[in-house]
Order: structure tokens, then sequence, then C-alpha cells
């Protein structure tokens, strides 16, 4: 007991969660058991969109024009990275549909440049790019598009009816409804948006199956495994393993976080992306949505998937199969590689070696792997324990993490505050979990967990549209 104390006392306030992993582990115990009971009397599961292998559909043919697809999220890191693929390559994307947040400047720039048929914009910011359009005029040469706006615009761009697949690049739950809209008018769906599977994993994956759509997976985690699985024989995967680089406080001991700011937290070693992921990745909560997620895409256990620390972001993940074998996927940190195969696939697009460098194995170096310290990433203790509640647990960790995130962008809460507020979130949950949620559910206790952070930590729930 003394050691524990002193040990609590070291590590302030952070903890390591346990007591927190064994109160929703036991939660889950007993409600799961009645799932698993259900499930081996013939009820039906969340099926997997790849149960551990994928093969190409019998009846493809290799595309002789242009894919039609719509980004959700244009004006963000994945929409932009997205653009710039489908600048390099006309003659394999066209863009047909745009949905932005708020950046009237940037997306004008894309409307210039793509001419999409469709853009949808946040509802306050409708006026100002009408103005934009109408003294753009002369330049578009009689080109205007049409111009939705909020979540029904979202939906529009979703679900336009000339595209075959939808890039889904808006960070939260705000992705979720219109990734439903498009799978219900049957587009595939790029998957870029963590928490459409996260949170709405239970009602999603089945929707998906019903109107046979393919998802996706962008991320660069996923889309390695998902690379790694194709053409996999059934029952040929045995294990999965996620690569992480550790974020910007891998080499940073438990103690110094204690004094970690925003400006710390935001100083990734190897990745360019967007404020909240960097959050997300310096306190490994992103790879431990990914194991959530991982579970979903592929059906593997939560046993069967492992964490590992790999600071050269080179291995972007592994399967091991049956008979042992380790198959990986690897390449610089670039994110548009994962993006290009969840755009092109079943096919691969030549791609130049002036914008797309070739993996030199003499110039990469050595690759080295380490075992993920608990203490300084509590947040997979979290996640893996909301992992194996399932239901709307899943969606409620990762509500009050991105409520959380904000507060600390905010400077409103400490770095470390970050794991109490989530950790406090999901215990506050335990006797309403929803085991087999709707939408409304998913949506209800995903803006529950937002207003619990929210009003813990003083800060604003971000509004979606």
């Amino acid at each position: 007991l003394g050691r524990e104390r002193e040990r609590e006392s070291r590590e302030g306030t952070m903890r390591t969660t346990v007591m927190s992993s064994r109160k929703v582990a036991s939660a889950k115990a007993r409600r799961a058991e009645g799932v698993r009971a259900a499930a081996a009397n013939g009820a039906d599961a969340v099926p997997a969109a790849w149960p551990g292998t994928c093969k190409v559909p019998d009846n493809y043919t290799k595309r002789t024009t242009p894919k039609p697809i719509s980004i959700l999220g244009c004006t963000g890191s994945i929409g932009t990275q997205t653009l710039d693929i489908c600048r390099e390559h006309p003659e394999s994307f066209e863009v047909k549909a745009l949905s932005a947040g708020s950046n009237v400047d940037l997306l004008m720039d894309q409307i210039k440049e793509f001419k999409p048929e469709l853009v949808s914009i946040k509802e306050t910011k409708v006026a100002e790019l009408r103005e934009a359009l109408s003294a753009a005029k002369s330049d578009l040469g009689g080109y205007a598009p049409e111009i939705a706006a909020g979540v029904d615009g979202m939906c529009e761009v979703a679900a336009f009816p000339s595209v075959e697949a939808t890039v889904t690049g808006i960070v939260g739950c705000a992705g979720l409804t219109p990734t439903v809209a498009a799978i219900k008018a049957g587009k595939d769906i790029c998957l870029a948006n963590k928490e459409t599977l996260i949170a709405g994993g239970p009602f999603v994956l089945p929707l998906a199956k019903e109107h046979g759509i393919n998802i996706l997976p962008a991320d660069s985690e996923h889309s390695a495994l998902f690379q790694c699985i194709q053409g996999l024989p059934e029952g040929g995967l045995r294990r999965i393993i996620l690569t992480a680089s550790g974020g910007a406080f891998r080499d940073w001991d438990v103690e110094r976080l204690k004094t970690a700011k925003v400006s710390d937290a935001l100083k990734h070693p190897n990745w360019d992306m967007g404020k909240k992921i960097t959050i997300d990745s310096a306190t490994l909560m992103n790879k431990g949505l990914e194991v959530i997620e991982a579970h979903y895409l592929y059906g593997t256990s939560y046993d069967d998937i492992e964490i590992v620390i790999h600071p050269q972001s080179i291995i972007h993940s592994m399967v091991e199969t049956a008979d042992s074998s380790v198959l990986a996927q690897l390449g610089w940190p670039d994110m548009r590689l994962p993006i290009l195969y969840t755009l092109s696939w079943p096919e691969r697009i030549m791609t130049s070696e002036e914008t797309w460098p070739r993996l030199d194995f003499i110039e990469m170096g050595d690759l080295t792997f380490r075992k993920p310290d608990n203490k300084k990433y509590p947040s997979m203790d979290i996640a893996y324990a909301a992992g194996r509640a399932g239901g709307t647990m899943t969606g409620v960790l990762s509500a009050a993490n991105e409520q959380a995130v904000e507060a600390f962008l905010n400077e409103q809460i400490g770095y470390l505050d970050i794991f109490k507020h989530v950790e406090k979130a999901c215990e506050a949950h335990q006797n309403d979990l929803v085991a087999a949620p709707t939408l409304e559910d998913i949506v209800h206790y995903d803006q529950w967990a937002r207003d619990f952070v929210a009003e813990q930590t003083g800060s604003k729930v971000p509004q979606i549209a």
C-alpha cells in the first residue's frame, strides 16, 4: 500500500487506469455474456468489413475512365491530400462534390480548379461563399456549382448520384451521419474518419453489408493491414500488430509529462497532421482507437491486436498469419499513399518518382521497436477496456477524448488531465451502456460524453455544422 501511494504521488494525476479497466471489463463481462449467448444461438453479430481476408470481386474489370468521387472535409488535411492526388492523376479520379467547414478562401480555390457540381459549407458561411462566387464570375466562365449547407449539405455531397466513392475526411462523430447517407446511396466509403466505426460500428457495419458497399480504410495503419490481407485464405489471419510512432513524447519520461504544453504535444516527429490527431498521437489514444477500429474492420479479437512503438514509421502495420509468418507494409511516412490505395483499390496506380519518393532501404537505415509504456500512455488501458465493453462505450470513449483534447488545445486543462476526463466519462457511462445501439443511441451518447467532459473542464462543445 505504501508503494502504491508513493507511485500515485509520483505520477500525479496520471493513473494507469487499471481500476477503470477492471470496472469496464467487469461490466462488459456481465453484458456481453448475453450477447455471446445470443450469437451462439444464431443471432446476428456485428459483421466485420473484411473478416480476415480481402479478395478482388470475380466480376471486376480494369477501369478505363476516371472514378467519380466526393470528398467530405475537403479543406482539411485528408481532403487537401486527396485533392493533391486528383490533381496529379486526373486520368484516374474526377471530383464531383466537395464539402467544407468554414474555409471559404480555400474552398474557392478548389472550386476554380476542380469545378465540382456540388459544394457544401457551414450554414453561416453560405452568404460569404455566394459573394466569392459572384466576384469570381468572370474567372469561372459561366460555371457555378450548386451550393448546399450544414449536415444536410454534407449528406448531399456524400450521396451525390454520379459518384462511386465518398472520402470521409471529417474529424469526429460529425462524419457519421453523412457516411450513413453515402452507404444508403450505395457509395463505397474511403474511410479516413475513425469515429465512423469506433462510435458507429455496431450500426454502420450491418448497414454496409445490407447495401453491398465496401468500407476501404484510408488510415495508414489500417491501409497497411488491408494491403497485407489481400488474398489471405479464410482463417489465415492470426494476429494484428499496429505500429505507433510514439508521438511527441515518446522520448520523454513520465515525470516530465506533468509540464507538457500544447506546443510540445504538437511537435510530431514524423507526420504532418491536424492538431487533434497530433495530440492523439502524443497520448497514443489514436492507437487505442485504431485497436477498436481494427476489431470492427477485420473481426479480430482484442486479445489478438497488439501495439508496438516503431519510431521510424516505416512499417505501417503488420499481420501474423496462422502459420506464424508476419506480413508488413512499408513506405515513407506519407498519408497520400494510403489515401491513393483506398481510392484506387483493387488497382495500383503508377506514381512519379519525383512526387512519390520510392523507399530506399539503404537510406532508411535501422528499424527499431519498443514496447509501449502503459504508465506513459494510459489511454491504451482505457481503449482496450472500452472496446471489450462494446456497444456505446467506444463512442463515449471517442467523444470524451475529442472534447478533452479540445479543452487541452484551448489550454483549459493540462496534458495529463486528458486521460482523467476520458476515464471518468467511461466510468460514468457503464450503467447506461447499450450493447446493440441504434443510430439515435450512438448520436445521443456521443453528445452526452461531450457534455459530460465539457462540464468538467469548462470547455465549449464544438458545433458540428
